[in-house]
C-alpha cells in the first residue's frame, strides 16, 4: 500500500511576510480587473454586481490576518483561479 504523495506549497520556503505581499498584489490585480469590468458593463445592473465584487474582495482583504499564512495562500489561489477564469472569458 502506498503512501499519497503530497504536492509541495509554492510558498513552503518563502517568509510569511512576502506570502502576504503576493496576497495583497493578487487582490489589487482582481480588484482592477472587477472595476474595469463595472467600468465597462454594459447595463447598470452588470456594473453594480461588478462593482460589488469589489467591495466584497476590498472586505475579504482587510478581514485576513496578516500572520495567517494557510489563510494567505488560500486567498491567493483563489483570487489567481478568478484572474484566469477571467481572462479566459476574454478569450471566448
Amino acid at each position: 500500500m502506498s503512501t499519497p504523495q503530497h504536492k509541495p506549497s509554492a510558498y513552503h520556503n518563502v517568509p510569511t511576510a512576502m506570502v502576504f505581499d503576493v496576497f495583497a498584489e493578487t487582490a489589487t490585480r482582481l480588484t482592477g480587473r472587477y472595476n474595469h469590468l463595472s467600468e465597462t458593463a454594459r447595463t447598470k445592473e452588470e456594473q453594480d454586481a461588478w462593482w460589488e465584487k469589489v467591495i466584497s474582495l476590498r472586505d475579504a482583504k482587510r478581514a485576513l490576518p496578516a500572520q495567517d499564512r494557510d489563510q494567505l495562500i488560500a486567498r491567493i489561489q483563489e483570487w489567481a483561479e478568478e484572474l484566469e477564469l477571467l481572462k479566459s472569458a476574454d478569450r471566448d
